[in-house]
């Protein structure tokens, strides 16, 4: 099983009047990149909720907003009607003293004044915040169906990748045969060419010949790229996500495709070297988002 780093998920809760909510978003990040906005009175408890929410989400640049909204009739703010008539005295002393015109709308003005509306302080209601720490988890589930879901998709594109790469590696074999008859024709047929002047070991000549076959030699370069495409298929089964893993298998592998591709010295071989470095280069491009 293979998680996206990518998800999203929302979750609102109703307690005494008030809706409770938390949207999360995440996205693909190195490392845990965690950022937690909650309502002022809940500050003391944001350590809490982010150890929670890095306990479940474990990596990415994961931003999660808390917001408490008050539905019930009760008033959120007070007006204070003894400073806004002192405000309202002022302005009209100085009104008379300057002769203007009197305001038309002494309302807007007033209620901009400091002190005439006012919020009660709030205390941290404990019911208040189980209800944001169980709307938490609830959302942290959601956005991990959603990283599950995207998972899915990035595998079977993963799986296909990896059958495109051993096909590929499979259609290698018909050209090896002929590449190590070709080298060993065209060596010998140059030998051939100067060897009217020059007295040579032919024994030596064959031992010579075969050590420099066998540096052509892609067998276990071959053998090692097919374990490695087994592995990474397993690791896809795996229960948990195994992204970093991934990305070190991704790596032996580049490493076998490209010493196949320094070692065949044909053209057909080549061609086909390039087109699995094409698909790896897809898979790497794709890991980046695996958690």
């Amino acid at each position: 099983m293979i998680y996206s780093m990518t998800g999203y998920g929302k979750c609102s809760s109703n307690l005494n009047g008030k809706t409770i909510s938390v949207e999360i978003r995440s996205l693909n990040s190195k490392q845990l990149d965690l950022s937690v906005r909650v309502p002022s009175v809940f500050r003391e408890k944001e350590i809490e909720l982010r150890s929670l929410i890095a306990q479940k989400l474990l990596r990415g640049k994961i931003d999660v907003i808390v917001t408490v909204e008050n539905k019930s009739e009760e008033t959120a703010f007070s007006i204070n009607p003894l400073i806004a008539s002192q405000y309202y005295s002022e302005i009209k002393k100085i009104e008379q003293s300057l002769g203007l015109s009197p305001i038309s709308d002494y309302i807007s003005i007033l209620t901009k004044l400091p002190d005439v509306i006012s919020a009660p302080e709030k205390e941290l209601d404990e019911k208040e915040w189980e209800c944001i720490v169980d709307t938490t988890v609830k959302a942290i589930e959601s956005t991990n169906t959603f990283r599950e879901n995207e998972g899915l998709i990035l595998r079977k594109d993963f799986e296909l990748r990896i059958a495109k790469i051993l096909e590929l590696f499979n259609s290698i074999s018909q050209y090896e045969a002929q590449r190590v008859e070709l080298h060993r024709n065209r060596i010998i047929s140059q030998l051939e060419q100067i060897s009217d002047n020059i007295n040579f070991d032919k024994n030596r000549f064959e031992q010579e010949m075969i050590y420099y076959l066998e540096k052509l030699d892609i067998t276990e370069e071959k053998v090692r790229l097919v374990k490695h495409c087994n592995y990474f298929s397993d690791l896809l089964n795996e229960k948990e996500s195994q992204g970093k893993q991934l990305g070190f298998i991704i790596q032996e592998m580049g490493r076998e495709i490209n010493t196949i591709g320094s070692k065949a010295n044909e053209v057909n071989i080549q061609q086909i070297v390039v087109k699995m470095k094409d698909e790896l280069e897809k898979i790497r491009e794709q890991l980046a988002n695996i958690l």
